[in-house]
């Protein structure tokens, strides 16, 4: 299983998923370009000294990591407040990777069409969202209390 952070805006949480993926095991994939600076020395400060624990791959637009998840097999699993399927009730697998979107304005609908799933966290009436971060662990856990 792998995680993918559409454009993301804030380094702070990208680097929050990061420190997740190595303490957890689960591959990142950055899908660009993003709100922020992208450098390793900007990430290593946002990811702390857990960035070369993780196994990341840097995509230079949602094209080209389309095209590599394909050739790989690959499912893609949206995490959307539109989603179709609550988190919990949603069957991962291996070869999936979950998607999450940007912080200030999650897919465009030509990347919403390319999902082969859309999954969302059941929330309490007039709540929008929860911080990507913390939306991707509760999905994450999921999926791995599932496969493991």
């Amino acid at each position: 299983m792998r995680l993918a952070l559409f454009q993301p805006d804030i380094a702070q949480n990208t680097g929050t998923i990061l420190r997740m993926g190595a303490c957890l095991g689960v591959a990142v994939d950055i899908i660009g370009p993003a709100g922020f600076d992208m450098s390793d020395r900007a990430l290593k400060r946002s990811g702390l000294d857990y960035l070369e624990a993780v196994e990341l791959c840097r995509h230079i637009s949602f094209a080209d990591f389309n095209a590599w998840r394909c050739k790989n097999g690959y499912r893609l699993v949206l995490a959307s407040t539109s989603g179709a399927v609550p988190y919990c009730d949603f069957l991962f697998s291996d070869n999936d990777i979950l998607m999450m979107g940007r912080e200030s304005a999650g897919v465009p609908d030509d990347v919403r069409g390319e999902a082969d799933a859309a999954v969302y966290i059941p929330m309490r009436n007039g709540m929008r969202s929860l911080n990507v971060a913390v939306s991707a662990a509760m999905m994450v856990g999921e999926a791995l209390g599932q496969l493991r």
